[in-house]
């Protein structure tokens, strides 16, 4: 037989069951919080110009860091 006051020493219960709970619990008490936040990530991503992104390279472990991020300043400067 168990206990209330094992039980309420569990890690387990005491930190995973509610965060478990919570996000299910939260969607059905205010399911409306979940729409406003996806139209508003949508609103801001409709403002981002994704045409003029570009993908830079990090440095390989093996390269000097600063001496890549020198190089790549001047390849961007170089083509703007």
């Amino acid at each position: 037989m168990f206990s209330w006051k094992t039980l309420r020493r569990n890690k387990t219960v005491k930190y995973g069951v509610p965060m478990l709970l919570d996000p299910s619990l939260e969607a059905k008490v205010n399911p409306e919080k979940q729409a406003v936040i996806l139209e508003e990530e949508y609103e801001k991503l409709k403002e981002i110009h994704l045409d003029e992104w570009k993908n830079i390279r990090g440095p390989r472990p093996w390269e000097d860091s600063r001496e890549y991020q020198e190089q790549q300043r001047s390849n961007l400067s170089k083509t703007h």
